[in-house]
């Protein structure tokens, strides 16, 4: 699913690991990612935690999308930050799942974004 995701992958978001219901992907901040406050448009790094929550929960075969999921930011992200989106399927239940993925900068946390799934009926991935 990765190798098709045009959007990530033009941002420079990388694939570091994945496994059975988890994800590491890393994503370097540039100049065209920060806000007129100077900072990481919290709008990337949704899309970084996003994109982690899309590998995690894709990995067990059926096409699985997203029902909703949101963030919460702890602080910002700047310039030449190399952030690094961690996610882990916390349970799943019939065609849902609940995934947690943390963002962080080095040892500290960015962001913690909740993501909830949902299996599409007939598809095998």
């Amino acid at each position: 699913m990765f190798a098709a995701d045009e959007a990530s992958r033009a941002l420079g978001i990388e694939l570091v690991e994945q496994g059975p219901g988890s994800a590491t992907l890393r994503m370097a901040v540039t100049a065209a990612m920060v806000n007129g406050h100077g900072i990481g448009h919290g709008g990337y790094v949704f899309l970084l935690a996003d994109t982690a929550f899309a590998c995690a929960c894709n990995s067990h075969g059926p096409v699985t999308v997203a029902s909703g999921a949101d963030i919460t930011f702890v602080t910002p992200a700047r310039e030449g930050d190399v952030l690094t989106a961690t996610a882990h399927e916390l349970t799943r239940f019939g065609r849902s799942g609940l995934y947690d993925v943390t963002v962080t900068r080095g040892d500290e946390v960015i962001a913690q974004f909740r993501g909830r799934s949902r299996s599409m009926r007939g598809t095998d991935g």
